[in-house]
Parts: structure tokens; C-alpha cells; sequence
């Protein structure tokens, strides 16, 4: 069976199979669908934008009132306090003044704010709104017409008209038009693999710059150390240090354990929240920070440094260092087992580099060497794991995310159930009466089906971070970026594939004849479920952007603790959540892709959705996040690797598309395209990739050539002993575990007066004189 007999196979096999197809011309079955018709995409749409606009008018005065400072303005807060001020009726007018801060803040200020992966985040709004604007405006002014106007046949009014004239199953076959078709998607390829190698090589430089600007980063000093050989003749701190000089005797400087210290550092974590505590009480009745600073901050103390005065004026400040680091290791050791596994310093970053990519001995599962972390990346919970296990539990969390899409089945079938207008009156038939209303029948199968399935979802990305937990990560970049990687393709599946097949004939008959007609049924499917995608971008795109400007949770949780608890103010610094916001970003943008030349008219929607993605992320990483840590772009090649994977999928169900509208001339030409993509992909694997898979010996020597000419080496390598600090139990540790780290006396700037920080002035410490009344005052 070819391609071009798909459509009168499936009709053989529906007949054989009993299924009530009335004719072979008209051999659609319902596609488990409803009635495609306009009038139910706009009763979504209409809901939608309602939704939309009344969050943005509320989030505009919401973000100026006082007490809600610390839900929108929660990163300005860890490096400043508010202030009252006095009432002022401008607070109750809405503004679009936080949509111009957005827009004229730099990408420079985006680095200093939110780190690189915030970049790499904005660059691919960016690369989405450039490629679908091209996208829009090729399928929209010259694929939907063809569309439009495939069959000859009178159309009703446009309210009334089936969206199935929109979509390229309203082509006839043989027709000539078809090549407007693949005009289309040679623009849109090409155009995509051009954005795409301007965009990978602008963050590639941004990568070498950020290794550049971050010298004193004792990560580049520092490998992690695991499995190591257990002897009972010595302790693995001694089998380290009598490792490393014999075989690394030039370059080695110094090494520290990792210890299994769960309950120590539970109370100490506890210990540091009512330091916490007890700092923000003081500042709110007193405002006197400094009796309240936490020595185990790094901060400068006066209660908490009493004995380490009395050690310096006896013993000196050298000897302070050791002793503390000493005891530190003391009582670790008498409270908590030591791991197989340390944290090895050297003397130069590219000695450390050499170190940690070669193999230390002839049993592979002995001496597991790896360029550290940063200190504030390190997952602590997964450095005790065996590395034995290791491999154990990647297996197990892959058949558990297997498991659990199984399972994830069962809400995305009785969301198609739900769009089934005729199933819903069999299987309910009391809703009969009701679901006959026309309002009714399109809320129920034109919204409320999206609206299930985001509900459904949102379990998906706690569980996704669960399972790359156990995998046993030792960053918590990489847990982020695992999760990410599990979300994205958990929900292409399941939103995308399970919806089309489940949502279609295809599910009724339960044949695949072949491989070779998957591109065929795809065909088939996706222009079927045309309504869904729509509302799903409606529902799950520009709502759930408002829901995100207007952080619903922590104002709910705010206004929970002020006047029900009559507690202090919600206080939980936020984290950006990439493994949540890039899978839908690039979901979004491989729906685009894969309907574009049969849905266009799903692609002004998309369009609109990554304008005001493109604004109110760009507001929430200046405002809202904070920057804990980050992977210095390593998003870069997995939003990369997606976007090819989108544009495949695209250019084989043409291949489908063009064979069930019998234009062979058309499926030729895709085939050049095919591997021109699958080139292109190859070609950016090898020119950038591998600068995001290891650093660059000679940018690592250059900046240990510097650093020794200024002296700065004797410098760095005190930093190193107090740098990788996992329980810091005396006051000489500069690490925290729960201490804020805020500045009490400076105050925080007018949410709706502040420049961006590329335009404040170039000061020290300035501190800012806040009203929110419209006005504010550099000191």
C-alpha cells in the first residue's frame, strides 16, 4: 500500500470493521471530532482574551501597591528593603509602563540580572518570533487562500464556516496550487536554519565570554572526585590525598570530603530559617540589622563572632582558618559517615581540567573524575550516592517516565472524549437537552477539552524533577536541565502525537499498515484536530502567560499570611523555572511548525502568543526571579536540537500531505529539503556543540597566564578552602544555608519609576528614595 491509497484503504478496512462511513468520497468518520466551525474558536478566543485583559489591567495596579512588593519585585527585594509611603490614588490607575521597561531593557542588563540561561531563554523568544512572523505572513497571505478556495463550491457567512476550508484537506487532489504548499515550506526551512546558525553562533560567543568573565570561579580549580576505592587500612580522605601526589604531585593543591550528613545539615538548615527569622522581625520593629546579621551567612557579625575573636587575638587569623576547618572536619566526622566521593583543588584550571576528562585506573568504576560545579550548583543529597547505582537508576526513572505517559493516557482520552459531541450524548445521556445549545456545545467542545489538559499537566513538571532527582545529578542545573528535557518531550508526546492518533480515525481502526503511511495518517489527522491546537494555544498559551505576570500563587499565599495569619509578609525567593517555561515555549513553536502549511490560521495566535511571552518574561527575570545559579547556556543545544526535530517532523508529514493530494512533483521537492536539514543539523553539531560539552583548554591557560603575571593565584587558592562549604558550622565559612543575604539598609526602587540597570547611574551603593506615587529619587 502506497501513500496515495491511504485514504481508500482506511475506508476498506472501516467497512470491514463495521464502522458507519456513508460513502467513500466523503469518508471522514467524524474523526472522533465535532463539527469544526469558526464559532467555537471564537467563543475561545473571546474567553480567552477576556481572561487575559482583565489580569493584565489587574496585575498593572496590583504591582504598585506596597504590600505587594515582595510577590512582583521579589529579586530587588534580596538586595534592598521597601519602605511605606503615603497614599496616593495613582496607585488604582493601570499602567503600561512595566511593557516599556521590558522593552528597553539591553541584553547586557538581562546578563547581569539573570544570568546567561536567562539570555539563552530571551533568545529563543526571540528566534520564535522571527520564524513565525516569516511563517504568518507566507501562510497566511498565500496558503490560506489556496485553502480557502480549493473546493468550488459557495460559502456561508464567515461565522458560520467550517474551519475545515482553512486547512489543506480543502485542496483537491491533483491540484496545481499545491505548489504554494511547498513554496512555503522551502521559505520556512530555510529561513528557520538561517535564524538558527545566527542564533547558535551569538550564544556561543556569549558562553566563551561568560568562561572569560568568570575567572575567579573556583569551579574551574576544582574536579569532583567519586567512587573512590575503599581500604581499610586508611581513610578515603588519606586515599585521596596519597592518590593525587603520587600522580598529580605538580598540580595538586588540596582536597575536601563530601559528607553524609542529612540530619546535621537538616538542623542547621532549620537553625539558619530562624536566624532568618529573627533578622526580619528585627528589621521590621527596629530596623537595626546590625544585631541580628547570621555568622554562619558569611555576613559581618557581632553576636555570632565571639569566639572567633577571642581564636584571632590568641592565635592569629591563619591559624583561625585551620583550626575552623579542622573542627569543621572533627565534628562532621563524629556526626556523619564520609562518601566515597571529594572535591579535589589544583593549582591551575587547565591541570584541573586534564584531570578530570582522563581515566585514573584500569577499573573504569574506580576514580570517576569531573570538572566541579559551581558552589552555590552543587546538589549536595546526590553526592553520597554510589556511582555504581548510578546507572541503576537512570534505567529505573526511564521506565518510570514510560510508566507514568501510560498512564498520562487516561486524561488525554477523556479530554478527545470531550470534543466527541456525539460520544458525550451516548455516554451522558441527560446532558442530551444541554449539550443541543449552541453556546453550550462550543464551550464544551471548543474550551473546556485545552483547559482539562493544562490542568492534567500540571503535575507533570514536579514529577519530571522527582525522577531526575533519584537519576542521581549532582548539580542542580543539570536535575533542571534532566527535568526540562523530560517535560519537553512528555509533553510533545502527549499534547501533540497521543491527541492526533487518539483524536482521529486512526483510533477507531487501530491499523498501521506500514511505516511508510505513518506521514499519510499524520496528514490526515492534524488539519482533523485543527480546533484543538487553536483553543489549546488560547487556553494554554496566552492565559497561562497571564497567570505567570500575575504570580498567582505567591499573591494568593501573600495575602494568606497578612490577613488570615496575620503573619509577616510572603517571603519565598523564586528560582526561574526553565524546566517548565522552555518546554512550553518550544512546544508552542513545534505545534507552529508541524501545522503551519496545513493550519494557517493557527499561526496569528501562535504569533501573539510569543509577543506577550517576548514582554512578560522579560519583565519577570528583572523583577521576580533570582539568579541562584546557572549552566552557563547549556539550554542552548537541547532548544537547538528541537527546533531541527520540529522541522523534520514538518517537512515528512508534506510528504504525507502531498502523496494523499496526489502531487508527486511537490513530495520530490521535500526530499532535498529533508537532508538539507538533517546536513545543516550535523554541520552546528559539529562547529558549536562541542563548546557546550567541554571548556576550552586554551581560554582556561590564557586566564592562568594572567592570573599568575598579576599574583592573584595566592588569592584565589584561599578562596578555594572555604568555597565548596557543605555545612559551615563555624563563623570563618563564607557559605550560606538559609540566611538572607539582603542588604537591610538599603531601600528598593519605585516598582514603576526605576530604570533598567543599564541606566541607572554608575554608583557604588546607591540607594533609592521610594514613593509609589510616581515618583523617585536617586540619593
Amino acid at each position: 500500500m502506497n501513500a496515495i491509497s491511504i485514504e481508500n484503504a482506511l475506508y476498506d478496512s472501516a467497512r470491514q470493521l463495521g464502522l458507519d462511513c456513508p460513502s467513500e468520497e466523503n469518508f471522514h468518520c467524524d474523526r472522533n471530532t465535532s463539527e469544526m466551525n469558526l464559532a467555537a474558536l471564537l467563543t475561545s478566543a473571546g474567553i480567552n482574551i477576556a481572561v487575559c485583559v482583565v489580569l493584565f489591567l489587574l496585575y498593572s495596579i496590583l504591582r504598585k501597591q506596597p504590600s505587594n512588593v515582595n510577590v512582583y519585585f521579589g529579586r530587588m527585594l534580596t538586595i534592598s528593603k521597601r519602605r511605606s509611603d503615603p497614599f496616593n490614588l495613582e496607585r488604582f490607575v493601570p499602567s503600561a509602563s512595566w511593557l516599556v521597561k521590558a522593552w528597553r531593557t539591553k541584553e547586557e542588563d538581562f546578563l547581569t540580572v539573570g544570568g546567561l540561561d536567562s539570555v539563552v531563554f530571551i533568545r529563543m523568544l526571540i528566534f520564535s518570533l522571527r520564524i513565525f512572523s516569516i511563517a504568518a505572513v507566507i501562510c497566511v497571505f498565500i496558503v490560506l487562500p489556496v485553502n480557502y478556495h480549493g473546493q468550488t463550491k459557495d460559502h456561508p457567512g464567515i461565522h458560520d464556516e467550517s474551519l475545515e476550508v482553512f486547512t489543506i484537506l480543502n485542496v483537491q487532489e491533483g491540484s496545481k496550487w499545491l505548489w504554494t504548499h511547498c513554496l512555503a515550506l522551502y521559505i520556512i526551512t530555510t529561513s528557520a536554519c538561517i535564524l538558527l546558525y545566527f542564533e547558535y553562533n551569538h550564544v556561543t560567543r556569549l558562553r566563551l565570554a561568560y568562561i572569560i568573565g568568570s575567572s575567579s570561579n573556583p569551579s574551574h580549580f576544582t574536579i569532583v572526585v567519586r567512587a573512590i576505592p575503599w581500604s581499610p587500612e586508611e581513610s578515603y580522605s588519606d586515599s585521596v590525598r596519597k592518590f593525587f601526589t603520587k600522580y598529580h604531585a605538580s598540580s595538586y593543591l588540596s582536597h575536601q570530603m563530601v559528607y553524609r550528613s542529612g540530619k546535621v545539615q537538616k538542623l542547621m538548615t532549620d537553625a539558619g530559617k530562624m536566624c532568618k527569622i529573627l533578622k526580619e522581625v528585627s528589621v521590621e520593629q527596629s530596623h537595626r540589622p546590625d544585631l541580628f546579621h547570621c555568622g554562619m551567612s558569611g555576613g559581618a557579625t557581632d553576636s555570632f563572632k565571639i569566639l572567633a575573636n577571642d581564636s584571632e587575638s590568641v592565635k592569629g587569623k591563619s591559624s583561625l582558618i585551620d583550626n575552623s576547618l579542622g573542627g569543621r572536619k572533627k565534628v562532621m566526622q563524629a556526626v556523619a559517615p564520609v562518601c566515597a566521593a571529594a572535591f579535589v583543588f589544583f593549582k591551575t584550571r587547565c591541570a584541573a581540567l586534564v584531570t578530570s576528562k582522563v581515566l585514573h585506573s584500569s577499573n573504569p568504576m574506580h576514580w570517576v573524575t569531573d570538572m566541579a560545579p559551581e558552589p552555590n550548583d552543587v546538589y549536595w543529597s546526590n553526592l553520597w550516592i554510589p556511582y555504581g547505582q548510578l546507572w541503576i537508576r537512570k534505567l529505573a526513572t526511564l521506565l518510570a517516565t514510560i510508566a507514568f505517559m501510560l498512564v498520562f493516557l487516561i486524561p488525554v482520552t477523556f479530554v478527545q472524549g470531550m470534543t466527541a459531541l456525539k460520544s458525550l450524548e451516548k455516554k451522558f445521556p441527560a446532558l442530551k437537552g444541554l449539550l443541543k445549545k449552541n453556546y453550550v456545545s462550543q464551550v464544551i467542545t471548543g474550551y473546556l477539552p485545552s483547559v482539562v489538559l493544562i490542568v492534567a499537566f500540571y503535575i507533570v513538571p514536579p514529577v519530571m524533577m522527582l525522577f531526575s532527582t533519584v537519576e542521581g545529578w549532582i548539580s542542580r542545573s543539570q536535575r533542571k536541565k534532566s527535568a526540562c528535557f523530560k517535560v519537553l518531550y512528555f509533553t510533545i508526546w502527549n499534547v501533540f502525537f497521543v491527541n492526533v492518533f487518539t483524536g482521529s480515525v486512526i483510533s477507531q481502526l487501530s491499523v498501521f499498515s506500514s511505516v511508510k503511511d505513518i506521514p499519510a495518517q499524520l496528514a490526515n489527522a492534524i488539519p482533523a484536530q485543527a480546533k484543538f491546537f487553536m483553543t489549546y494555544v488560547l487556553s494554554s498559551g496566552w492565559a497561562s502567560l497571564a497567570c505567570e505576570l500575575m504570580q498567582i500563587y505567591p499573591l494568593l499565599c501573600n495575602y494568606f499570611r497578612r490577613f488570615i495569619l496575620r503573619k509577616g509578609r510572603y517571603n519565598d525567593s523564586l528560582s526561574f523555572p526553565y524546566h517548565t517555561e522552555i518546554p512550553r515555549v518550544l512546544l508552542f513553536g513545534f505545534i507552529g511548525f508541524t501545522c503551519s502549511i496545513l493550519v494557517p490560521l493557527i499561526l496569528p495566535f501562535l504569533l501573539v502568543y510569543f509577543v506577550l511571552a517576548y514582554f512578560i518574561y522579560r519583565n519577570q527575570i528583572l523583577n521576580v526571579y533570582i539568579a541562584e545559579y546557572e549552566s552557563g547556556g547549556q539550554y542552548w543545544p537541547m532548544i537547538h536540537n528541537t527546533v531541527i526535530i520540529s522541522l523534520v517532523i514538518m517537512q515528512i508529514i508534506a510528504l504525507g500531505v502531498f502523496g494523499l493530494r496526489k502531487s508527486p512533483i511537490a513530495s520530490g521537492f521535500t526530499i532535498p529539503l529533508l537532508i538539507f536539514t538533517i546536513l545543516f543539523n550535523e554541520y552546528c553539531r559539529q562547529q558549536f556543540h562541542p563548546l557546550f560539552k567541554n571548556q576550552v583548554a586554551e581560554i582556561l591557560i590564557d586566564m592562568d597566564q594572567k592570573d599568575e603575571e598579576a599574583g592573584r593565584m595566592e588569592e584565589v587558592y584561599q578562596q578555594l578552602h572555604t568555597a565548596y562549604c557543605q555545612s559551615p558550622l563555624t563563623p570563618d565559612d563564607s557559605c550560606s544555608f538559609g540566611c538572607s543575604t539582603r542588604h537591610v539598609g538599603a531601600i528598593i526602587p519605585d516598582p514603576e519609576n526605576v530604570k533598567p540597570p543599564g541606566e541607572e547611574p554608575s554608583q557604588t551603593n546607591p540607594s533609592w528614595n521610594v514613593t509609589f506615587d510616581g515618583e523617585a529619587d536617586l540619593k
